[in-house]
Protein backbone atom coordinates (compact mmCIF):
# COMPACT_ATOMS: atom_id res chain seq x y z
CA UNK A 1 0.00 0.00 0.00
CA UNK A 2 1.56 3.73 -0.75
CA UNK A 3 0.62 6.87 1.13
CA UNK A 4 -1.81 9.02 -0.33
CA UNK A 5 -1.47 12.41 -0.98
CA UNK A 6 -4.30 13.88 -1.66
CA UNK A 7 -5.40 16.95 0.05
CA UNK A 8 -7.09 16.15 3.39
CA UNK A 9 -9.98 18.16 4.62
CA UNK A 10 -8.63 21.04 6.46
CA UNK A 11 -10.09 24.07 8.15
CA UNK A 12 -7.31 26.12 6.56
CA UNK A 13 -7.57 24.87 3.20
CA UNK A 14 -9.02 28.44 2.74
CA UNK A 15 -5.40 29.99 3.21
CA UNK A 16 -4.48 28.80 -0.20
CA UNK A 17 -7.43 30.64 -1.75
CA UNK A 18 -6.76 33.87 0.03
CA UNK A 19 -3.04 33.48 -0.12
CA UNK A 20 -2.07 32.36 -3.88
CA UNK A 21 -3.00 34.35 -6.57
CA UNK A 22 -4.51 32.78 -9.10
CA UNK A 23 -1.60 34.15 -12.02
CA UNK A 24 1.11 32.47 -9.41
CA UNK A 25 3.11 30.14 -11.35
CA UNK A 26 3.38 27.14 -8.96
CA UNK A 27 -0.71 27.08 -9.01
CA UNK A 28 -0.83 27.23 -12.66
CA UNK A 29 1.72 24.47 -12.96
CA UNK A 30 -0.37 22.74 -10.74
CA UNK A 31 -3.33 23.08 -13.06
CA UNK A 32 -1.65 22.50 -16.18
CA UNK A 33 0.54 18.98 -15.06
CA UNK A 34 -1.58 15.90 -14.17
CA UNK A 35 1.67 14.64 -11.73
CA UNK A 36 0.13 11.39 -11.46
CA UNK A 37 1.73 10.09 -14.38
CA UNK A 38 5.00 10.05 -12.35
CA UNK A 39 3.00 7.21 -10.11
CA UNK A 40 2.78 4.54 -13.60
CA UNK A 41 6.18 5.49 -14.77
CA UNK A 42 7.88 4.09 -11.36
CA UNK A 43 5.70 1.19 -10.49
CA UNK A 44 7.79 -1.56 -11.12
CA UNK A 45 11.15 0.68 -8.19
CA UNK A 46 8.33 -0.49 -5.80
CA UNK A 47 7.52 -3.71 -3.65
CA UNK A 48 3.42 -3.48 -2.92
CA UNK A 49 3.24 -6.22 -0.38
CA UNK A 50 5.80 -6.01 2.02
CA UNK A 51 7.42 -3.53 4.25
CA UNK A 52 7.11 0.24 5.09
CA UNK A 53 4.33 2.30 3.17
CA UNK A 54 5.96 4.37 0.97
CA UNK A 55 5.22 8.23 -0.14
CA UNK A 56 3.79 8.45 -3.73
CA UNK A 57 5.96 8.38 -6.39
CA UNK A 58 4.21 11.66 -7.35
CA UNK A 59 4.79 13.59 -4.27
CA UNK A 60 8.49 12.71 -4.44
CA UNK A 61 8.90 13.92 -7.44
CA UNK A 62 7.04 17.37 -7.07
CA UNK A 63 9.71 17.37 -4.39
CA UNK A 64 12.43 16.71 -7.11
CA UNK A 65 10.58 19.76 -9.51
CA UNK A 66 10.49 22.42 -6.65
CA UNK A 67 14.23 21.73 -5.81
CA UNK A 68 14.99 22.13 -9.31
CA UNK A 69 12.90 24.85 -10.20
CA UNK A 70 14.43 27.39 -7.10
CA UNK A 71 17.59 25.44 -7.11
CA UNK A 72 17.65 24.25 -3.65
CA UNK A 73 19.44 21.95 -1.27
CA UNK A 74 17.65 18.80 -0.21
CA UNK A 75 17.58 20.24 3.34
CA UNK A 76 16.38 23.73 2.54
CA UNK A 77 14.06 22.28 0.15
CA UNK A 78 12.43 21.00 2.76
CA UNK A 79 12.82 23.87 4.81
CA UNK A 80 10.71 25.82 2.51
CA UNK A 81 7.72 23.28 1.69
CA UNK A 82 7.32 23.73 5.35
CA UNK A 83 6.87 27.24 5.71
CA UNK A 84 5.71 28.54 2.16
CA UNK A 85 2.19 28.04 1.55
CA UNK A 86 2.21 27.80 -2.42
CA UNK A 87 5.07 24.77 -2.02
CA UNK A 88 2.95 23.10 0.13
CA UNK A 89 -0.52 23.88 -2.15
CA UNK A 90 1.89 22.25 -5.65
CA UNK A 91 2.48 19.44 -3.28
CA UNK A 92 -1.28 18.74 -2.53
CA UNK A 93 -0.11 19.07 1.44
CA UNK A 94 -2.73 20.62 3.62
CA UNK A 95 -1.57 24.05 5.56
CA UNK A 96 -0.75 21.78 8.77
CA UNK A 97 0.74 18.92 7.40
CA UNK A 98 4.25 18.13 7.82
CA UNK A 99 6.65 17.50 5.76
CA UNK A 100 8.93 14.28 4.39
CA UNK A 101 12.62 14.43 5.81
CA UNK A 102 15.53 15.01 3.71
CA UNK A 103 16.36 12.03 3.81
CA UNK A 104 13.75 10.14 1.96
CA UNK A 105 14.36 12.56 -1.06
CA UNK A 106 17.79 11.16 -1.45
CA UNK A 107 16.83 7.43 -0.88
CA UNK A 108 14.04 8.26 -4.18
CA UNK A 109 16.51 9.77 -6.22
CA UNK A 110 19.19 6.33 -5.51
CA UNK A 111 16.83 3.73 -5.01
CA UNK A 112 13.76 4.22 -7.04
CA UNK A 113 15.32 6.29 -10.36
CA UNK A 114 17.85 3.77 -11.37
CA UNK A 115 16.51 3.75 -15.27
CA UNK A 116 17.74 6.46 -17.53
CA UNK A 117 15.37 6.38 -19.75
CA UNK A 118 13.61 8.85 -17.65
CA UNK A 119 14.95 11.68 -19.06
CA UNK A 120 12.91 10.20 -22.52
CA UNK A 121 9.76 9.24 -21.07
CA UNK A 122 9.53 13.23 -19.20
CA UNK A 123 10.46 15.05 -22.17
CA UNK A 124 7.77 12.59 -24.34
CA UNK A 125 5.36 13.71 -21.33
CA UNK A 126 6.13 17.54 -21.74
CA UNK A 127 5.63 17.18 -25.53
CA UNK A 128 2.11 15.26 -24.64
CA UNK A 129 1.39 17.86 -22.27
CA UNK A 130 2.18 20.89 -24.98
CA UNK A 131 0.07 18.66 -28.17
CA UNK A 132 -3.20 18.62 -25.37
CA UNK A 133 -3.28 21.84 -24.84
CA UNK A 134 -3.15 22.86 -28.44
CA UNK A 135 0.17 24.27 -28.69
CA UNK A 136 1.81 23.28 -32.46
CA UNK A 137 5.58 22.65 -32.63
CA UNK A 138 7.56 23.30 -35.82
CA UNK A 139 9.51 20.63 -37.23
CA UNK A 140 12.73 22.55 -36.98
CA UNK A 141 15.47 20.90 -34.91
CA UNK A 142 17.74 23.47 -33.22
CA UNK A 143 20.78 22.13 -31.83
CA UNK A 144 23.76 22.40 -29.62
CA UNK A 145 25.31 21.05 -26.15
CA UNK A 146 25.97 22.77 -23.25
CA UNK A 147 28.40 21.71 -20.47
CA UNK A 148 27.68 21.11 -16.53
CA UNK A 149 30.86 20.75 -14.19
CA UNK A 150 30.81 18.14 -11.84
CA UNK A 151 30.57 19.54 -8.31
CA UNK A 152 33.58 17.78 -7.25
CA UNK A 153 35.96 18.74 -9.95
CA UNK A 154 39.25 17.49 -10.29
CA UNK A 155 39.25 17.38 -6.61
CA UNK A 156 38.45 13.83 -4.56
CA UNK A 157 35.10 13.96 -2.28
CA UNK A 158 37.08 14.27 0.62
CA UNK A 159 38.66 17.41 -0.73
CA UNK A 160 35.32 19.32 -1.86
CA UNK A 161 34.02 18.13 1.55
CA UNK A 162 36.56 20.14 3.76
CA UNK A 163 35.98 22.84 1.24
CA UNK A 164 32.81 23.38 1.63
CA UNK A 165 33.58 22.57 5.50
CA UNK A 166 36.38 25.54 5.08
CA UNK A 167 33.29 28.03 3.10
CA UNK A 168 31.16 27.08 6.49
CA UNK A 169 33.67 28.18 8.81
CA UNK A 170 34.30 31.52 6.99
CA UNK A 171 30.41 32.42 7.62
CA UNK A 172 30.99 31.67 10.71
CA UNK A 173 33.73 34.09 11.99
CA UNK A 174 32.89 36.31 10.17
CA UNK A 175 29.76 36.79 12.40
CA UNK A 176 31.51 35.95 15.74
CA UNK A 177 35.26 35.69 16.15
CA UNK A 178 34.71 34.02 19.61
CA UNK A 179 33.64 30.87 17.89
CA UNK A 180 37.26 30.27 16.88
CA UNK A 181 38.01 28.56 20.41
CA UNK A 182 34.73 26.98 20.38
CA UNK A 183 35.05 24.99 17.31
CA UNK A 184 36.90 21.29 17.23
CA UNK A 185 40.60 20.63 17.00
CA UNK A 186 41.50 19.89 13.18
CA UNK A 187 43.05 16.54 12.79
CA UNK A 188 47.08 16.88 11.78
CA UNK A 189 47.69 16.63 7.98
CA UNK A 190 48.21 13.11 7.95
CA UNK A 191 45.12 11.80 9.47
CA UNK A 192 42.89 14.05 7.74
CA UNK A 193 44.05 12.73 4.62
CA UNK A 194 41.73 9.34 5.69
CA UNK A 195 37.95 9.64 3.99
CA UNK A 196 36.88 8.59 7.75
CA UNK A 197 38.93 11.22 9.94
CA UNK A 198 37.69 14.18 7.78
CA UNK A 199 34.10 12.98 7.74
CA UNK A 200 34.31 13.15 11.51
CA UNK A 201 35.90 16.21 11.90
CA UNK A 202 32.75 17.87 9.67
CA UNK A 203 30.33 16.43 11.43
CA UNK A 204 31.49 17.91 14.93
CA UNK A 205 32.03 20.76 12.97
CA UNK A 206 28.61 20.93 11.67
CA UNK A 207 27.39 19.84 14.91
CA UNK A 208 28.86 22.81 16.73
CA UNK A 209 27.76 25.37 14.60
CA UNK A 210 23.93 24.27 15.14
CA UNK A 211 24.57 24.37 18.93
CA UNK A 212 24.54 28.05 18.58
CA UNK A 213 20.77 29.70 17.93
CA UNK A 214 22.47 33.14 17.16
CA UNK A 215 24.05 31.45 14.49
CA UNK A 216 21.31 29.34 12.71
CA UNK A 217 19.29 32.24 12.41
CA UNK A 218 21.24 33.55 9.56
CA UNK A 219 20.35 32.37 6.59
CA UNK A 220 23.63 32.20 4.41
CA UNK A 221 25.20 30.06 7.53
CA UNK A 222 22.16 27.67 7.87
CA UNK A 223 22.33 26.83 3.75
CA UNK A 224 26.33 26.31 3.78
CA UNK A 225 25.39 24.15 7.00
CA UNK A 226 23.18 22.03 5.14
CA UNK A 227 25.35 21.60 2.22
CA UNK A 228 27.64 20.78 4.55
CA UNK A 229 26.10 18.15 5.95
CA UNK A 230 24.44 16.62 2.21
CA UNK A 231 27.73 16.35 1.38
CA UNK A 232 28.55 14.25 4.38
CA UNK A 233 25.68 11.84 3.59
CA UNK A 234 27.13 11.18 0.12
CA UNK A 235 30.20 10.61 1.12
CA UNK A 236 29.33 8.24 3.73
CA UNK A 237 28.20 6.33 1.20
CA UNK A 238 30.39 6.55 -1.37
CA UNK A 239 33.95 6.78 0.80
CA UNK A 240 35.78 4.60 -2.20
CA UNK A 241 35.26 7.89 -4.83
CA UNK A 242 38.05 9.75 -5.39
CA UNK A 243 36.38 11.81 -7.47
CA UNK A 244 33.18 11.64 -9.83
CA UNK A 245 34.39 8.77 -11.81
CA UNK A 246 32.33 9.25 -14.84
CA UNK A 247 32.91 12.69 -15.61
CA UNK A 248 35.56 13.34 -18.25
CA UNK A 249 37.54 16.94 -19.41
CA UNK A 250 36.10 19.13 -21.89
CA UNK A 251 37.55 21.70 -23.51
CA UNK A 252 35.28 25.47 -24.37
CA UNK A 253 38.30 27.20 -25.86
CA UNK A 254 41.95 26.40 -26.37
CA UNK A 255 42.69 27.85 -23.00
CA UNK A 256 40.11 27.01 -20.99
CA UNK A 257 38.27 23.72 -19.60
CA UNK A 258 36.03 21.91 -17.39
CA UNK A 259 35.50 18.43 -16.00
CA UNK A 260 32.06 17.04 -16.30
CA UNK A 261 29.46 16.52 -18.80
CA UNK A 262 27.54 17.48 -21.78
CA UNK A 263 24.05 17.49 -22.84
CA UNK A 264 23.45 17.31 -26.39
CA UNK A 265 19.40 19.58 -26.76
CA UNK A 266 17.13 19.90 -29.50
CA UNK A 267 14.80 21.77 -29.64
CA UNK A 268 11.89 23.50 -31.75
CA UNK A 269 11.82 27.41 -32.09
CA UNK A 270 8.58 27.34 -29.80
CA UNK A 271 12.02 27.01 -27.35
CA UNK A 272 10.48 23.33 -26.11
CA UNK A 273 13.34 20.83 -25.81
CA UNK A 274 12.10 17.56 -27.98
CA UNK A 275 15.00 15.52 -27.26
CA UNK A 276 18.27 14.99 -25.46
CA UNK A 277 21.67 13.12 -24.88
CA UNK A 278 24.05 13.16 -21.82
CA UNK A 279 27.71 12.29 -22.39
CA UNK A 280 31.00 12.91 -20.50
CA UNK A 281 32.78 15.79 -20.87
CA UNK A 282 35.10 15.09 -23.93
CA UNK A 283 32.31 13.95 -26.41
CA UNK A 284 32.51 16.10 -29.62
CA UNK A 285 29.62 17.77 -30.58
CA UNK A 286 27.61 16.95 -33.41
CA UNK A 287 27.95 13.19 -33.18
CA UNK A 288 24.82 12.94 -31.73
CA UNK A 289 22.73 14.56 -34.37
CA UNK A 290 21.79 11.21 -35.31
CA UNK A 291 20.20 9.87 -32.28
CA UNK A 292 18.75 13.23 -31.77
CA UNK A 293 17.07 13.76 -34.56
CA UNK A 294 15.62 9.56 -34.12
CA UNK A 295 14.00 10.75 -30.44
CA UNK A 296 12.48 13.85 -31.84
CA UNK A 297 10.60 11.65 -34.66
CA UNK A 298 9.85 9.08 -31.88
CA UNK A 299 8.23 11.69 -29.83
CA UNK A 300 5.75 12.92 -32.78
CA UNK A 301 7.49 15.48 -34.11
CA UNK A 302 9.23 14.66 -37.48
CA UNK A 303 12.33 16.66 -38.61
CA UNK A 304 12.41 18.52 -41.61
CA UNK A 305 15.54 20.81 -41.24
CA UNK A 306 17.88 21.10 -38.57
CA UNK A 307 19.59 24.19 -37.27
CA UNK A 308 23.06 24.15 -35.54
CA UNK A 309 26.76 25.74 -35.66
CA UNK A 310 29.73 24.63 -37.73
CA UNK A 311 29.91 21.11 -35.19
CA UNK A 312 27.14 20.08 -37.37
CA UNK A 313 28.69 19.94 -40.68
CA UNK A 314 30.66 17.08 -40.84
CA UNK A 315 30.54 15.10 -43.98
CA UNK A 316 28.44 12.12 -42.21
CA UNK A 317 26.06 14.14 -40.55
CA UNK A 318 25.34 15.36 -44.29
CA UNK A 319 25.04 12.51 -45.74
CA UNK A 320 22.95 10.97 -43.02
CA UNK A 321 20.55 14.51 -43.28
CA UNK A 322 20.44 13.74 -47.29
CA UNK A 323 19.20 10.89 -47.32
CA UNK A 324 16.70 11.54 -44.92
CA UNK A 325 15.36 14.45 -47.20
CA UNK A 326 16.17 16.81 -44.27
CA UNK A 327 17.35 20.75 -44.70
CA UNK A 328 20.53 21.33 -42.48
CA UNK A 329 22.06 24.84 -41.85
CA UNK A 330 25.01 24.71 -40.07
CA UNK A 331 28.02 27.12 -40.65
CA UNK A 332 30.59 25.02 -42.72
CA UNK A 333 33.24 24.53 -40.63
CA UNK A 334 36.94 23.68 -41.75
CA UNK A 335 36.59 19.68 -43.65
CA UNK A 336 39.62 17.27 -43.77
CA UNK A 337 40.59 13.85 -45.60
CA UNK A 338 42.39 11.79 -42.96
CA UNK A 339 44.04 9.63 -45.49
CA UNK A 340 45.91 6.68 -44.04
CA UNK A 341 45.57 5.91 -40.04
CA UNK A 342 48.33 3.63 -38.63
CA UNK A 343 45.72 2.34 -35.70
CA UNK A 344 42.50 1.92 -34.29
CA UNK A 345 42.34 5.09 -31.91
CA UNK A 346 43.50 7.27 -34.83
CA UNK A 347 39.65 7.36 -36.01
CA UNK A 348 38.62 8.69 -32.34
CA UNK A 349 40.69 11.84 -32.52
CA UNK A 350 37.81 14.83 -32.34
CA UNK A 351 38.13 18.37 -33.71
CA UNK A 352 36.98 21.51 -30.88
CA UNK A 353 35.16 23.79 -33.35
CA UNK A 354 35.70 26.56 -30.40
CA UNK A 355 39.15 26.13 -29.85
CA UNK A 356 40.19 25.30 -33.24
CA UNK A 357 42.21 22.09 -32.08
CA UNK A 358 42.09 18.29 -31.95
CA UNK A 359 41.22 16.49 -28.69
CA UNK A 360 42.72 12.68 -28.15
CA UNK A 361 40.75 9.72 -27.41
CA UNK A 362 41.59 10.36 -23.86
CA UNK A 363 40.46 13.87 -23.75
CA UNK A 364 43.75 16.32 -23.75
CA UNK A 365 43.48 19.04 -26.48
CA UNK A 366 46.68 19.85 -28.64
CA UNK A 367 48.78 22.30 -27.58
CA UNK A 368 49.98 23.91 -31.18
CA UNK A 369 49.45 23.02 -34.82
CA UNK A 370 51.59 23.87 -37.92
CA UNK A 371 50.35 24.34 -41.24
CA UNK A 372 52.30 23.05 -44.57
CA UNK A 373 51.66 23.67 -48.22
CA UNK A 374 48.55 26.44 -47.66
CA UNK A 375 50.50 28.61 -50.06
CA UNK A 376 51.49 26.12 -52.84
CA UNK A 377 48.89 25.51 -55.66
CA UNK A 378 50.53 22.05 -55.89
CA UNK A 379 49.93 20.29 -52.57
CA UNK A 380 47.40 20.22 -50.62
CA UNK A 381 47.03 21.89 -47.19
CA UNK A 382 48.29 19.68 -44.19
CA UNK A 383 48.02 20.86 -40.78
CA UNK A 384 49.95 18.66 -37.71
CA UNK A 385 48.27 19.00 -33.90
CA UNK A 386 51.22 18.51 -31.64
CA UNK A 387 50.43 17.05 -28.20
CA UNK A 388 51.89 17.27 -24.72
CA UNK A 389 54.05 14.38 -24.28
CA UNK A 390 54.41 14.63 -21.07
CA UNK A 391 50.56 13.65 -20.39
CA UNK A 392 51.13 10.91 -23.42
CA UNK A 393 53.98 9.12 -21.03
CA UNK A 394 51.10 8.72 -18.28
CA UNK A 395 48.20 8.02 -21.04
CA UNK A 396 46.37 4.61 -19.99
CA UNK A 397 45.68 4.64 -23.91
CA UNK A 398 49.15 4.95 -24.87
CA UNK A 399 49.79 1.48 -26.03
CA UNK A 400 46.56 1.20 -28.13
CA UNK A 401 47.84 5.26 -29.64
CA UNK A 402 51.25 3.59 -30.71
CA UNK A 403 53.49 5.99 -28.13
CA UNK A 404 56.28 5.31 -27.26
CA UNK A 405 57.95 6.82 -24.02
CA UNK A 406 61.21 7.63 -25.93
CA UNK A 407 59.27 9.91 -28.42
CA UNK A 408 59.91 13.63 -28.39
CA UNK A 409 57.33 14.23 -30.00
CA UNK A 410 53.20 13.32 -30.48
CA UNK A 411 51.32 14.92 -33.68
CA UNK A 412 48.15 13.90 -35.46
CA UNK A 413 48.26 14.52 -38.96
CA UNK A 414 45.09 16.28 -41.23
CA UNK A 415 44.71 17.06 -44.65
CA UNK A 416 42.73 20.02 -45.84
CA UNK A 417 40.29 19.33 -48.76
CA UNK A 418 36.54 20.09 -49.56
CA UNK A 419 34.31 17.16 -50.72
CA UNK A 420 32.04 17.57 -53.25
CA UNK A 421 29.39 16.84 -50.74
CA UNK A 422 30.50 19.67 -48.72
CA UNK A 423 30.81 22.05 -51.90
CA UNK A 424 27.06 20.94 -52.69
CA UNK A 425 25.87 21.99 -49.11
CA UNK A 426 27.54 25.35 -49.13
CA UNK A 427 25.75 26.37 -52.26
CA UNK A 428 22.97 25.58 -50.38
CA UNK A 429 23.66 27.84 -47.35
CA UNK A 430 23.49 30.92 -49.87
CA UNK A 431 19.72 30.73 -50.16
CA UNK A 432 17.28 32.58 -48.45
CA UNK A 433 15.61 29.62 -47.03
CA UNK A 434 18.64 28.64 -45.82
CA UNK A 435 19.24 32.57 -43.90
CA UNK A 436 15.54 32.46 -42.79
CA UNK A 437 16.28 29.31 -40.16
CA UNK A 438 19.63 30.25 -39.71
CA UNK A 439 17.56 33.24 -37.89
CA UNK A 440 16.63 30.78 -35.32
CA UNK A 441 19.56 29.66 -33.69
CA UNK A 442 20.27 32.15 -31.02
CA UNK A 443 17.00 30.59 -29.46
CA UNK A 444 18.24 27.27 -27.80
CA UNK A 445 21.48 29.33 -26.93
CA UNK A 446 19.30 31.07 -24.31
CA UNK A 447 17.63 28.11 -23.05
CA UNK A 448 21.28 26.66 -22.30
CA UNK A 449 21.64 30.20 -19.98
CA UNK A 450 18.33 29.67 -18.62
CA UNK A 451 19.09 26.20 -17.69
CA UNK A 452 22.38 27.03 -15.64
CA UNK A 453 21.35 30.57 -14.28
CA UNK A 454 18.18 29.46 -12.87
CA UNK A 455 18.07 26.03 -12.20
CA UNK A 456 21.78 25.11 -11.30
CA UNK A 457 23.15 23.06 -14.15
CA UNK A 458 26.05 24.84 -14.70
CA UNK A 459 27.21 21.96 -12.20
CA UNK A 460 26.39 19.18 -11.34
CA UNK A 461 24.16 18.10 -8.53
CA UNK A 462 24.72 14.43 -8.11
CA UNK A 463 27.49 12.12 -8.95
CA UNK A 464 27.91 9.80 -12.21
CA UNK A 465 26.02 9.36 -15.35
CA UNK A 466 23.09 8.22 -14.02
CA UNK A 467 23.28 11.43 -11.68
CA UNK A 468 23.82 13.66 -14.42
CA UNK A 469 20.56 11.98 -16.59
CA UNK A 470 18.52 12.82 -13.82
CA UNK A 471 19.38 15.92 -13.19
CA UNK A 472 19.05 16.72 -17.30
CA UNK A 473 15.73 15.09 -16.89
CA UNK A 474 13.92 16.64 -13.87
CA UNK A 475 15.72 20.26 -15.90
CA UNK A 476 14.35 19.81 -19.05
CA UNK A 477 10.95 18.53 -17.83
CA UNK A 478 10.77 22.04 -15.51
CA UNK A 479 11.96 24.47 -18.23
CA UNK A 480 9.42 22.69 -20.61
CA UNK A 481 6.34 22.81 -18.95
CA UNK A 482 7.19 26.29 -17.85
CA UNK A 483 7.24 27.56 -21.92
CA UNK A 484 4.22 25.31 -22.52
CA UNK A 485 3.00 27.33 -19.64
CA UNK A 486 4.14 30.99 -21.06
CA UNK A 487 2.66 29.82 -24.47
CA UNK A 488 -0.60 29.48 -23.41
CA UNK A 489 -0.53 32.28 -21.41
CA UNK A 490 0.28 34.52 -24.42
CA UNK A 491 -2.31 32.35 -26.64
CA UNK A 492 -4.71 33.18 -23.76
CA UNK A 493 -3.90 36.79 -23.87
CA UNK A 494 -4.05 37.04 -27.73
CA UNK A 495 -8.03 35.87 -27.20
CA UNK A 496 -8.78 38.24 -24.85
CA UNK A 497 -6.94 41.26 -27.14
CA UNK A 498 -8.48 39.82 -30.04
Amino acid sequence: MIRQTQMMLSNHADLYDILIPSNHILRQLKELVDFSFVNEMLHGAYTHDNGRPAYRPEMMFKYLFLKNMYDLSDRDLVDRCRTDLAFKFFLGLAPEDDVIDPTSLTKFRKLRIKDDSIMDELIKKSLQIAMENGIRLSHTMIVDSTHTETRYGVKSAREYLLDVCKTLREKVYAVDESMHDRMPSKPDMQKMAMYETAVEYCRAVAETVKAQPHLMFRQDISESLNLLEENIEDVNEELEMSKDQDARIGHKTADTAFFGYKTHIAMTPERIITAAVVTSGEKADGKQTQELIEKMNDNGIPVEAVVGDGAYSEKEIIEYINSNNIKLVSKLSKTVTEGNRKNELDHQFTYNKDAKMYVCPQGHMAVKKATTGKNDPNRPTRESYFFDVTKCRNCPLKDKCGFKDTQKSKTYNVTIEMSPIHAEYQAKQETQEYRDLAHARYKIEARNAELKNRHGYGHTTYTGLHGMTLQAAVSIFVVNVKRINTLLHDKNQGKQNS
